[in-house]
């Protein structure tokens, strides 16, 4: 999106255009070609128009992550694919205001969506980025939700940061040819990163980020929205209040786990015969290596050492997991599973798999099942040996 343009866009005349753009979206269903026909008729100069029409086909995109923000928002298309989801940067930032801090930066603010949370909660904020456009979408982002905060085109790698009481970074993990998994290869880069962790500090990362890049003394948190995780952070030495910790975020609010709620922490892990339930812990419980903290929490233990199912013998709610009731054990051959899930007039089957070599839309496939009735099936592992289960959601 050309700079110019956008500016234009915020102007009164550009704002029409963003009112006319919107109807026109609405009114063709969100098709792109009639949609664009249409704004074309009111704005002749091709630049203005496009970005009138892209701001509302990326405002329809972000209410998923966004919600009722998204519609008087703007963004920039990988400027909204990076920016933390409104619920998840609403709890980073509520728990940096408890720490009280004077101030906090954000280098590679991007579209502005952690400054938008930052100054939600109250904190006296400031971003940075080096495109311009990004500087001036999260400038526009913050006056037009009332917003007090400041954003400036520079480097984050040569800004003094000695003024600021916490920084925040979230390094682009994007580039050209897609999604950049090597830590180094983030902008800023991973050895930048390490520097930042000597102050007071929280960096954003991938989720998959391995244990062993973590540093001591830093906390790494895993969060997960609606049971999908969406990033890790990790919160330095002086904000830090555990090692390890899961944030679950749900429609009915938040949860969080540490090792200290693990009783196995760093000890054996407790595996037994498989009992009347399952659980399935969250992505983040998982990635924070915090299953057997789920495990004693159901009074239960892990089906397989390596494998994160949990089996318990009582039924029980919680934000960390999800319950099963086991209703029987089938065969976990295929050959035997189909006749007998057949023989069960199952149609309609859910496939959930973990630590076996399995496609669950191949294997349904070959299932070719008919019936009425529709059923869960879990492949998965106990003590070594291929395991199938047929259980039903608490």
């Amino acid at each position: 999106m050309d700079l110019d343009d956008f500016r234009w866009l915020l102007t009164d005349p550009g704002q029409q255009l963003l009112v006319h753009a919107t109807h026109a979206f609405v009114d063709h269903q969100g098709d792109p070609v009639r949609s664009a026909a249409a704004v074309r008729r009111t704005e002749a100069d091709a630049g203005r128009a496009a970005a009138a029409l892209t701001q509302v086909q990326l405002r329809h995109r972000a209410v998923t992550k966004f919600g009722d923000l998204a519609v008087r928002m703007y963004f920039t298309p990988d400027g909204l694919e990076q920016a933390t989801r409104i619920r998840v940067a609403d709890h980073r930032a509520a728990r940096l205001a408890a720490a009280e801090p004077s101030s906090v930066v954000d280098l590679g603010c991007g579209i502005g969506g952690d400054l938008v949370a930052f100054a939600r909660a109250g904190l006296t904020a400031a971003g940075v980025d080096l495109d311009p456009v990004r500087v001036a979408v999260a400038e526009a982002n913050l006056a037009t939700l009332g917003l007090q905060g400041a954003v400036l085109e520079a480097d984050a790698t040569s800004l003094a940061l000695d003024g600021f009481g916490v920084v925040f970074a979230d390094p682009a993990r994007r580039g050209a040819r897609g999604r950049v998994f090597d830590a180094d290869g983030w902008t800023p880069p991973w050895p930048f990163v390490l520097t930042l962790l000597d102050r007071p500090s929280v960096i954003k990362v991938a989720p998959g980020i391995p244990h062993d890049l973590i540093p001591a003394g830093v906390e790494a948190e895993w969060v997960s929205e609606s049971g999908e995780v969406k990033e890790a952070a990790l919160w330095s030495p002086h904000l830090a209040t555990s090692r390890r910790r899961a944030t679950v975020i749900g429609r009915s609010g938040l949860a969080t786990l540490t090792e200290a709620d693990d009783p196995y922490d760093g000890g054996a892990r407790p595996v037994r015969d498989l009992g009347a339930f399952l659980y399935e812990p969250d992505g983040a419980v998982i990635r924070a290596g915090l299953v057997t903290a789920v495990a004693s929490g159901v009074g239960g233990g892990l089906l397989d050492p390596r494998i994160a199912y949990v089996t318990g013998d009582a039924p029980f709610r919680s934000p960390f997991a999800r319950g099963y009731r086991v209703l029987e054990t089938l065969p976990y051959r295929e050959k035997p599973l189909k006749a007998a899930l057949r023989e069960r007039g199952i149609g309609r089957l859910t496939i959930k798999k973990r630590g076996v070599d399995v496609v669950p839309d191949q294997l349904r496939k070959r299932l070719a099942l008919s019936g009425d009735n529709e059923a869960t099936l879990v492949l998965t592992r106990a003590a070594g040996h291929g395991t199938a289960l047929l259980v039903e959601p608490l």
